[in-house]
């Protein structure tokens, strides 16, 4: 090896250690949460909810529509079929669409008016703030003093609210989130990682931090909120990618709570594609970022125990963690292929055991399985170069338009989808030193770093190709009365 080879080799035996420990820091954290729900398990079920004093309070319920003519109709006639007095109950189609979308709107909106259901559709003639905008238009209107909220492709079974809104009987309760379910996740490789992934977010993350009594997020959609809250907070502000997000932090900040809902689930489609999914995680990691930014110091201030807040920003700052992964991603497997001591060799699968196994356990649990769970480790491995960039940009001030996610409904594919890239050569460029280091320990019989070697590789592969993969055995992913324990408010 000539001394420059051996300068390089030096170096990065040095950043790698450097990079495991601050990758490991969001594994072992997600250890903490995945114990904080084990031991919540024994908590007794809570007891169903006393109706409101008063009767039933008027409710609003918001549909934000951008381009949706797939899937407009039915989410419509699903919020027209909620279980509520009539005289207590509005629906707002708010309708951004620049498309056809508005003649299935005007439609479905003629359909549930002739079965008696109130229903208005706002149309701005600007889409100023995006979906913020368009929801605090609609609030401006609004007669409720709830309101639930449902993107479009989102389908609310008929006793949504009978179940959510006796909830809002606790005065200080500002929003209650219920969990999502998929649609399609037995549709391919693809949407079956992706729904373990969100598993891992709704029985994971919201149910431990909700039982603890910690900060938590609504989900921008199958959740309501208590209209004063809403307003006590600020409103909905279009400064961040993640309007929901900024909403949540906001809202608590400003003293109230919120309760989560986990036997409550409301199935939803995850993107299809892969072009549309890393549209999706983009948006979402970008946004987190952007509202670290702006609500970080307010966080740090908040009068609340010191756990609370350590918390909220492990939330909020959790995609900080793509950083180190993208510095492995790169560093990693020409430390592995430079190696000037078979140590490297072993640090690479101690990166196995800090970085990746705590997420596998992590995603068996909430998913009930392992079926799943090898793909979404894959797949999110794959994700760490675009997510790097989504996060760095967020740390920069960058402003990007709110990109929505198509959805296809009933169709065999999304209208919106033609000509999405679904191809990127960084990630497959990156994806080949991984694969060639693997190569190169098994013929040096050094084991311990092929496993993470060989799951960075594929996950490259497999994002940068832009494979869906082929459809999975669709199988019952776990009910939820264990759940009911940890349930609570935030």
């Amino acid at each position: 090896m000539t001394p420059t080879l051996q300068s390089a080799a030096a170096v990065l035996e040095g950043l790698v250690p450097v990079l495991v420990a601050l990758a490991s820091v969001h594994s072992l954290h997600r250890v903490r949460l995945l114990g904080a729900v084990w031991r919540l398990r024994s908590r007794p079920a809570l007891a169903p909810a006393a109706g409101l004093p008063g009767g039933a309070p008027f409710v609003t319920v918001q549909i934000p529509l951008f381009n949706e003519r797939d899937v407009a109709d039915r989410v419509i006639a699903a919020c027209a079929a909620l279980s509520w007095p009539h005289d207590r109950l509005e629906l707002q189609v708010l309708d951004d669409s620049t498309d056809d979308t508005g003649a299935v709107v005007d439609a479905s909106v003629a359909e549930a008016r002739a079965r008696g259901v109130s229903v208005s559709v706002l149309r701005r003639e600007a889409r100023v703030g995006f979906k913020a905008g368009a929801l605090a238009a609609g609030l401006a209107a609004a007669r409720g003093e709830l309101v639930a909220i449902f993107d479009a492709d989102f389908v609310p079974a008929p006793d949504f609210l009978r179940r959510i809104v006796p909830r809002f009987a606790d005065p200080g309760l500002g929003m209650v989130q219920a969990r999502w379910s998929h649609q399609n996740a037995a549709e391919s490789m693809l949407t079956q990682a992706q729904a373990t992934l969100l598993d891992g977010h709704f029985r994971i993350d919201h149910a431990a931090r909700a039982g603890l009594g910690c900060w938590f997020n609504f989900n921008g959609t199958a959740g309501v909120w208590r209209r004063a809250c809403i307003e006590a907070a600020g409103g909905w502000q279009g400064d961040t990618l993640t309007e929901d997000l900024d909403l949540s932090y906001r809202a608590q900040i400003a003293g109230w709570r919120f309760a989560y809902a986990p036997e409550v689930s409301v199935p939803a489609e995850v993107p299809s594609t892969m072009a549309a999914f890393r549209a999706q995680q983009r948006r979402w990691a970008m946004g987190s970022i952007q509202t670290l930014r702006k609500l970080g110091g307010a966080v740090l201030r908040s009068p609340v125990p010191g756990s609370v807040r350590v918390e909220a920003l492990a939330h909020l700052a959790a995609n900080l963690a793509w950083l180190p992964a993208l510095g492995l991603t790169v560093l990693l497997p020409w430390a592995v292929l430079l190696r000037t001591s078979p140590a490297v060799g072993w640090l690479a699968g101690l990166s196995l055991g800090l970085c990746t196994l705590p997420n596998l356990v992590f995603y068996a649990v909430a998913s009930g399985g392992w079926r799943g769970v090898p793909g979404a480790a894959v797949l999110a491995l794959g994700l760490a170069p675009a997510q790097a960039r989504a996060t760095l940009d967020g740390l920069r001030g960058a402003r990007e338009p709110f990109a929505r996610t198509p959805k296809r409904g009933a169709s065999a594919r999304s209208s919106y989808l033609e000509g999405a890239a679904g191809f990127s050569w960084l990630e497959l460029a990156l994806a080949l030193p991984h694969l060639l280091a693997a190569v190169a320990c098994v013929g040096r019989a050094e084991w311990a770093p092929v496993p993470f070697l060989l799951l960075f590789g594929l996950g490259l592969a497999w994002v940068g190709s832009g494979w869906q993969g082929t459809a999975v055995p669709s199988s019952p992913r776990r009910a939820d009365p264990e759940m009911a324990g940890v349930a609570g408010v935030g």
